[in-house]
C-alpha cells in the first residue's frame, strides 16, 4: 500500500525525489503521511481537495482485503 501511495504521488508532482512516504500501524487503522515540497503540496491536494480525495479513495479501495482503515495525511 506504501508502495501504491508513492507512485501515485509521485507521478503528480515536479520534484518526485522530495516525496516520502510514512506508515503507521495503530492496529485496525493504518496512517500514511505523505510529505512532498512546498511547490507541489497544491498539485497533491488539487482544486477544492479533489486530488487528496481520489488519493484517500484509492488508498481505501485498495486496503478493503486487509480490513483496516486507512487515512492519508499531506503535509509540505
Amino acid at each position: 500500500m506504501k508502495n501504491l501511495i508513492e507512485i501515485l504521488v509521485k507521478a503528480l508532482v515536479d520534484d518526485p525525489d522530495a516525496v516520502s512516504v510514512d506508515e503507521m500501524d495503530e492496529g485496525d487503522a493504518v496512517t500514511y503521511t505523505v510529505s512532498v515540497a512546498e511547490d507541489d503540496i497544491g498539485k497533491v491536494i488539487g482544486k477544492q481537495g479533489r486530488v487528496a480525495n481520489a488519493l484517500r479513495t484509492v488508498a481505501k479501495a485498495a486496503a478493503l482485503k486487509s480490513r483496516k482503515n486507512v487515512f492519508v495525511k499531506i503535509q509540505p
